[in-house]
């Protein structure tokens, strides 16, 4: 299937790249404006010489005369995609992509700007509405060679759950303006038209300029031009001063440009706190591997958030990296350990395991470097050690087996476990077995991993992977474990754990969320709000929905701010959903859809809704269009089955909910219990006890589904295998007394009455059963009573 990038968040997650430094609102934008980087050279020449050749400064570059005779890139060999054949031609200062086939041409592109250059060249050309698209080629700077742009990104999923494939290169994921803009250039406005779906985007400059992290420099101008000879500078000089940052603040400038996230603001400057702007993808998603290590492109912040180093001392990005991106160590790689691990200076050979003469650095090992997308290299920032056992479980690389190469992970296993140290891989291993099976929606070790949440051990990015991987667990358990969380100094914790409460209504939850709401963390407050929404508005004091709509205004701002961003409507179909109003919900969800066609979810929720409505041809029509795109799609085939069932399409439905299980891999249950009831409609009783022992095997803790599996088999004629399965479920929930009342008819039945009596008897002395179950219990004893 195609590779659609369906995330967590609010509701879901599309990973776009971020906002550079904007203007915080448009007074400020009127009297401190942006002046560009050429308004900084009179005075600091020595740091605009620095910053221009940098690869912040070349983020992004025109197509024209001196990028052509500078670069020297050479024209492209024909590179097939899509069934077509594509090469990149150039010119004394043009560059051209053409499109053949059968060796005819079909189209010839401009190419105008150029991305990048560390390790790849990208290169964009116009489209309609205003786009600038991504072309197909990119070329290899390491390598010297030009390679297939959008295959360079499948995903290799070595768990074989899922599948991959490239996504066209005209898809919206590669367009610009939707994703990799605001990394590249500074000072941006979209300017989107959505009811034309047209682009007239601005910008500032090309590249990231001085003024993304030090903010409008047209105050600070005036100040200093306006400045008498021998007059003393103000304190306020009218700029953002990094210089001053704390740890958190240096960390939080860069990350809008390398961290895989979502913006909840339509803005942000540097010194602003990170999680009142971002939310960032954790390890619930499939582009890490289950121990953490990057499958895709992640850009950095998860990987920094795990670091040790980074949580036990005052090491932040500037630390080892310049403002413009050099590495401050390039000469002297272990210099930037060895400030703190001093004892490592004299002993290197010992730490490392090999001879100085191996020319190994310690970023050799705590920081190797991968490849994504070609040949973009990243360096892992999470300083974890070598742990090829990890490799041995979950796939995931090891800087071991990166440098040996012809050696098996077991080998390097071998010889790390033979170390004084050899065990230092366990803790990771544990946490990531959980990650794997959470993951798989395997519940069987949870307490293991409700113990790692309450103490929020080993950091707060597993804390929050596991608090986000819940949201597909069934069991009651885990709320008093999200309402601990919710009190974490994390904030990244917490906002995970105020979205996974949704669902619960209790009053304990209720007073909790509301606290939320009234947190520190933007982030916190709507995703508390997101979950608190559901509730009904009675339950609330007038000064509490103060705090609810105060929590709901930043909300809606946090999916309003990009009007271009089909997940930002989909997630206002939510918000209108739950607050009721199908109209609005449908209309963001056909939003969604019409800007990304290939976006799945807008269509399935918008088909539960025009059910709900009464329009089950829409309905249809929606879950008919996902299919056509994903035909093994688990969610689109069930809710097809349960609405052609609905309609009395009964041999349609079948099949549909037969796809859906398929899918699923036997563990849909509500597809199972479905499908046992419209094959036992024909007779196949048999049928219906296969089916309905899948969703009892699958949701062992809803009692619902073992007492389906109970009657089928009864109508089976398998009544022994009916009372065992009754027996089990009244002993697993005994206040579950539909299965009390079947077993107790099956005894009466068989004229053995007094083992009926004493099934009710014993159900008077279950804890929480109503004062109209206990009346109804007793009467069932004495009408058995007087029978006898």
């Amino acid at each position: 299937m195609k590779r659609i990038l369906f995330k967590f968040g609010l509701g879901i997650l599309v990973v776009l790249a971020l906002f550079s430094c904007k203007q915080r609102n448009q007074q400020q934008a009127e009297t401190n404006e942006f002046l560009g980087s050429e308004s900084c050279r009179e005075c600091h020449e020595k740091f605009y010489q620095l910053w221009s050749p940098s690869y912040h400064g070349q983020a992004m570059m025109p197509i024209n005369a001196a990028f052509v005779a500078k670069h020297q890139l050479p024209n492209s060999q024909p590179i097939a995609a899509e069934g077509k054949m594509y090469e990149v031609s150039f010119g004394d200062s043009t560059m051209t992509l053409l499109e053949k086939k059968d060796g005819k041409l079909l189209n010839s592109f401009q190419i105008i700007w150029a991305l990048g250059g560390h390790n790849v060249y990208c290169f964009l050309t116009p489209m309609d509405k205003g786009k600038l698209q991504t072309i197909p080629l990119a070329y290899d700077a390491n390598r010297k060679s030009w390679f297939n742009y959008p295959e360079s990104a499948v995903r290799h999923f070595v768990e074989g759950v899922e599948e991959d494939e490239a996504l066209p290169w005209r898809d919206a994921m590669y367009t610009f303006n939707t994703g990799c803009y605001s990394c590249h250039i500074s000072q941006l406005s979209t300017n989107f038209d959505l009811d034309a779906e047209t682009y007239h985007t601005t910008w500032r400059e090309a590249g990231i300029n001085c003024e993304t992290c030090h903010g409008p420099a047209g105050e600070h101008v005036r100040i200093f031009k306006n400045l008498k000879e021998g007059e003393k500078a103000p304190e306020d000089i009218g700029l953002i001063v990094t210089s001053t940052f704390t740890q958190e603040q240096h960390n939080a400038s860069c990350s809008p440009c390398h961290a895989k996230m979502n913006p909840i603001t339509p803005s942000y400057m540097p010194g602003d706190k990170y999680f009142d702007n971002y939310n960032v993808t954790t390890l619930e998603d499939r582009d890490f591997f289950a121990d953490g290590r990057d499958l895709g492109e992640n850009y950095t912040l998860t990987g920094w958030m795990m670091n040790k180093c980074v949580q036990e001392s005052e090491l932040h990005c500037v630390t080892c990296h310049t403002s413009s991106g050099r590495d401050r160590n390039k000469d002297n790689p272990n210099q930037a350990c060895l400030g703190c691990h001093n004892n490592r200076t004299e002993d290197l050979e010992t730490h490392t395991g090999h001879k100085a003469k191996d020319g190994l650095t310690c970023l050799s090992c705590h920081m190797p470097k991968r490849e994504f997308v070609g040949n973009f290299l990243r360096s892992d920032h999470s300083f974890r050690p070598p742990m090829p056992e990890a490799t041995i479980r979950f796939g995931s690389p090891n800087a071991c087996n990166q440098c040996h190469s012809d050696k098996t992970p077991q080998w390097a296993n071998e010889i790390v476990k033979k170390r004084p140290n050899g065990n230092y891989q366990e803790e990771t291993l544990k946490w990531a077995q959980l990650i794997k099976e959470a993951r798989e929606n395997d519940w069987t070790n949870i307490d293991k991993m409700y113990d790692y949440i309450k103490t929020g051990k080993p950091n707060e990015v597993v804390t929050t992977s596991f608090i986000r991987l819940l949201g597909n667990c069934q069991l009651d358990s885990k709320w008093d474990v999200l309402m601990v969380a919710l009190n974490s100094e994390s904030e990244l914790v917490r906002s995970a754990a105020a979205y996974g409460l949704s669902g619960n209504t209790s009053e304990e939850v209720k007073e909790a969320l509301l606290k939320a709401c009234q947190d520190e963390i933007r982030l916190v407050r709507i995703q508390a709000v997101n979950a608190i929404l559901i509730f009904e508005s009675t339950r609330f004091t007038a000064e509490q929905q103060k705090i609810i709509d105060k929590a709901e205004a930043e909300y809606v701002t946090s999916m309003t701010s990009r009007a271009d961003n089909w997940s930002n409507h989909y997630n206002l179909g939510i918000y209108h959903q739950n607050k009721g109003d199908a109209d609005a919900a449908l209309n963001s969800y056909e939003t969604a859809a019409r800007l990304y066609p290939e976006s799945i979810m807008p269509l399935i929720n918008s088909s539960v809704l025009y059910s709900y409505v009464g329009n089950q041809a829409k309905a249809e029509e929606n879950l008919k269009k996902v299919l056509a795109f994903d035909p093994e799609n688990e969610a689109a085939n069930m809710n097809l089955g349960l609405l052609l069932a609905e309609q009395g399409r009964m041999e349609e439905a079948e099949i549909a909910l037969k796809d859906a299980l398929k899918a699923s891999s036997d563990k849909n249950a509500v597809a199972a219990k479905n499908l046992s009831v419209l094959v036992a409609q024909h007779g196949d009783f048999a049928g219906a006890v296969k089916y309905a022992a899948i969703a009892a095997e699958s949701r062992p803790e809803d009692p619902d589904y073992k007492y389906t599996l109970a009657y089928y088999q009864m109508q089976n004629g398998d009544k022994s295998a009916s009372v065992k399965t009754l027996n089990q479920l009244i002993k697993s929930h005994p206040e579950f007394l539909s299965a009390t009342s079947f077993l107790a008819d099956i005894y009466y039945r068989d004229g053995n009455k007094d083992m009926a009596i004493k099934l009710y008897k014993d159900a008077l002395k279950v804890e929480g059963i109503s004062e109209q179950d206990k009346d109804e219990l007793q009467q069932a004893i004495a009408s058995l009573q007087q029978s006898l």
